[in-house]
């Protein structure tokens, strides 16, 4: 797989959803409150990393791709710092509509002897308004959708994304014969028509189809897929099953990856390593076996670490080749 991997290097990936600051204060915990019956954390440090569609942007930064990032966050310091880390970690940011309309989107976890405490959020999610959304479908069509290799739909269900962005997106992609990878969220499941890679995990996939898929009776729930598959004109579907591993079918044949055995730390961000890869493979027009294989290793990778996380490129192609 490292000839694979190695021709990941300068691929140029939109990636267009919810972008976000994933916060983190660490700290220590030894004492209880006394004002409630609440442990007391003690903070050490205090770190801002990117989250959401962002951090998708970070793992393909990490396997050597060039992301341009899509999304429209708040004129607000949030976002001015979002813009900061983004233009250090060398991410495009023309695609990023500054709204006086939101706030930016924070997720702040609170983190002692290595566990999650607590987790605050500020956020908006309803949907953006109509200008907005004509704004990044512009910037999106006109400026940087020509250009790319691949397109990724990162959603969140913060509001950025809407059927009337993904009908264009789609429609300008399919112009131009650019793949389409999706990790789809609960609102805009149903409108993903006609895309290459469809990506839910099990819950949303039973949340969003609304049919009750077990993936244990292997008829019915390929069944059960292939009749989504045909109604959303989806060419292949990747369902992310846990502890099960990843399924991924092309409509006519149905491959099942084990999951590898990891000691698990964190699963936040994993599903956005899974998406980078795979979208990466796709455009590559690899086998859908060795797609899912390698997304299912990245993301067995990162749930190791604590917190969100990018995909380690150096160790992915070592334990690529151990499995070969």
């Amino acid at each position: 797989m490292e000839g694979v991997i190695s021709k990941f290097e300068g691929m140029r990936v939109l990636v267009i959803g919810d972008v976000m600051i994933d916060a983190y204060l660490m700290g220590q915990v030894d004492r209880i409150s006394p004002e409630a019956p609440v442990p007391v954390v003690a903070v050490k440090s205090k770190e801002n990393r990117l989250g959401g569609a962002a951090n998708v942007a970070m793992n393909l930064v990490a396997l050597g791709a060039k992301p341009i990032l899509c999304s429209v966050i708040g004129e607000d310091q949030e976002g001015r710092d979002l813009l900061a880390i983004l233009e250090n970690e060398k991410i495009g940011t023309e695609g990023i509509i500054c709204s006086k309309e939101r706030i930016t989107t924070v997720k702040t976890r609170v983190i002692a002897q290595q566990h999650q405490m607590l987790r605050i959020d500020q956020e908006m999610s309803n949907p953006i308004s109509e200008y907005d959304s004509f704004l990044l479908a512009k910037r999106i069509t006109t400026d940087l959708l020509p250009a790319c290799d691949v397109i990724i739909f990162e959603d969140y269900d913060k509001g950025v994304i809407s059927a009337t962005l993904i009908k264009q997106i789609v429609a300008e992609a399919h112009k131009r014969n650019i793949k389409i990878a999706v990790d789809p969220k609960k609102r805009n499941f149903n409108d993903y028509l006609g895309v290459d890679l469809f990506k839910p995990n099990l819950k949303e996939l039973k949340e969003g189809y609304q049919m009750d898929l077990d993936p244990s009776d292997k008829t019915e729930f390929e069944k059960g897929i292939l009749a989504f598959m045909h109604s959303k004109e989806i060419k292949n579907i990747m369902v992310t099953l846990s502890e099960r591993g990843v399924m991924i079918s092309d409509g006519k044949k149905f491959d099942y990856i084990p999951a590898h055995i990891r000691k698990i730390a964190d699963v936040s961000g994993a599903g956005d390593t899974v998406i980078s890869v795979a979208a990466l493979c796709l455009a590559l027009e690899l086998p859908n076996n060795q797609i899912a294989g390698l997304a299912n290793l990245a993301g067995g990778l990162v749930c190791e670490e604590v917190g969100v996380v990018p995909i380690n490129k150096k160790r992915l192609i070592q334990e690529s080749a151990l499995i070969q």
